[in-house]
Parts: C-alpha cells; sequence; structure tokens
C-alpha cells in the first residue's frame, strides 16, 4: 500500500474527503517526525512505538571491490508492534 492507497482507505473507513483524509495523515507524519527529532518515542497502544536509537560505528565491506570502509555512528528510527498489531499479522 502506498500513501496514496493509503488516504483513499482512510477516507473510506472515515467518511472524510480524501484531501481531508491527506491532510490528516500529513499531520500525523509531520508530528511523529517532530517527535522523535526532539528525541521524544511516539506510542500508540496497541498498534507500536516509534523511537530513536543509536547505531554505533563499524566497519562494513564494499561489496564491489571488497574494501573495508568505516560506516559512521548514526541515530535511527525503531518501531515495535503493539500487541493487537503482532496479533493481527
Amino acid at each position: 500500500m502506498n500513501k496514496n492507497e493509503l488516504v483513499g482507505a482512510i477516507a473510506e473507513k472515515t467518511g472524510l474527503t480524501k484531501v481531508d483524509s491527506k491532510k490528516a495523515l500529513d499531520a500525523f507524519e509531520a508530528s511523529v517526525t517532530e517527535a522523535l527529532a526532539a528525541g521524544e518515542s511516539v506510542a500508540l497502544i496497541g498498534f507500536g512505538t516509534f523511537s530513536i536509537t543509536d547505531r554505533a560505528a563499524r566497519i562494513g565491506v564494499n561489496p564491489a571491490t571488497g574494501a573495508k570502509i568505516q560506516i559512521e555512528a548514526k541515530k535511527v528510527v525503531k518501531f515495535k508492534a503493539g500487541v493487537k498489531l503482532a496479533e493481527a499479522v
């Protein structure tokens, strides 16, 4: 499912127009992004939790040449599925 299909599904389930559904989805994305950028986690009970974790620097291998390369440390987004989502899948 891509973003347009998700907007259509939201519109169908809520009775909102596609324009309003897109605005709601965009607001959700922006709110989650802002919270994660501020170092907060976002917990949606039953669905899951978005959080930020640190990935340590490490040595990797270039698959084309086989040469070792240094991969820098960085922050990554992590999602842990909630109970209801895990059971549904």
